[in-house]
């Protein structure tokens, strides 16, 4: 698979796995089919695995750590989050997570920036994994906690970047407009954006795109498919775009894109993909992945190629902004 280099010296495949499914997310997965998924990820070349402690409250990381153990680990990069510490919860261990995960409710999520908060969330992520170092850390979902995010959170990434415990450091959030305020005022060598460079949603062009090619910043694109409208290549009635029931504008406009992209023999979510692709920031492209069949699929969507044609038709026709 390709791969695109990322500031500090690393290189990421243009398809990385992304974690929160064998976290359980909306439905629970076998261990075996969720090692099964993580194993054909390797398999088709992906080297790139993202996860989070939210993602099933560590199972993500668990299952990701089992599956990746014994492989060559200078030949993958692992990026996990922190900024959410993980506390137990005895009490509500009979109860469901209540936050979008099919696992017992045996601990609870709560924010935490600080510099202890910090450094406690990658030492608990570190041995989750089984790693001694992570490639990649991001502060998970900062929106309300700009102020120590900004500065104790990414101090203390920045001083395990320096022990050498964690390479890269950033953030990782589902807007745009916070994440180009750490590339422009904080000492971050990568962030990812979710759901914000879709063929939907082209924001992250505005704002983020342009600030991470001036500083050097690389991006890593998550939510291609906008929470499932992209994902198929005929847009259902009952499509989800960005966590809930897609409004008709977003329909129409969503089967308009497909049409232009039959027109070129590409299929709707290979077209998803490769957008993100197009630009020279962009690093990688997180699919989030649960099953065997998914992985294979967006494998073969990253390795397709687009003709440059498709773009400029879309772009004609309004449906993406030609200017990002």
């Amino acid at each position: 698979m390709r791969e695109r280099p990322y500031r500090r010296g690393g290189r990421l495949t243009e398809i990385g796995f992304g974690g929160a499914q064998v976290g359980n997310l909306y439905r629970a997965i076998p261990d075996d089919d969720a090692l099964a998924a993580i194993d054909a990820a390797w398999s088709d070349g992906i080297r790139y695995f993202d996860t989070a402690p939210h993602y099933g409250l560590g199972l993500s990381e668990r299952r990701l750590g089992q599956a990746l153990a014994g492989r060559p680990r200078d030949e993958l990069v692992i990026s996990t989050k922190a900024g959410r510490l993980l506390v137990p919860s005895p009490e509500t261990a009979d109860r469901p997570d209540d936050d979008g995960f099919a696992v017992p409710a045996d601990h609870r999520r709560v924010f935490d920036f600080s510099r202890d908060g910090i450094l406690r969330s990658v030492e608990s992520s570190l041995d989750r994994l089984g790693v001694d170092r992570l490639d990649i850390v991001y502060l998970h979902d900062p929106d309300r906690h700009w102020e120590a995010a900004s500065t104790s959170g990414v101090g203390a990434l920045a001083e395990l970047r320096e022990q050498g415990v964690v390479g890269a450091i950033g953030a990782g959030m589902n807007q745009s407009a916070m994440l180009t305020e750490f590339v422009r005022r904080c000492d971050v060598d990568i962030v990812m954006v979710a759901g914000r460079y879709t063929l939907l949603d082209q924001s992250a062009g505005a704002d983020l795109l342009p600030a991470a090619a001036e500083r050097g910043i690389s991006v890593v694109v998550a939510g291609v498919y906008n929470s499932g409208i992209l994902s198929r290549p005929s847009v259902p009635e009952a499509a989800h775009y960005d966590y809930s029931a897609a409004p008709p504008e977003i329909l129409a406009r969503a089967r308009r894109i497909a049409e232009v992209c039959a027109r070129f023999d590409v299929d709707l979510p290979t077209a998803a993909v490769q957008f993100a692709l197009r630009r020279p920031e962009v690093a990688s492209v997180v699919l989030g992945t649960g099953t065997v069949a998914h992985v294979r699929s967006g494998a073969e969507r990253g390795a397709a190629d687009v003709p440059a044609e498709l773009w400029e038709e879309l772009a004609d026709a309004g449906l993406i902004d030609p200017a990002r």
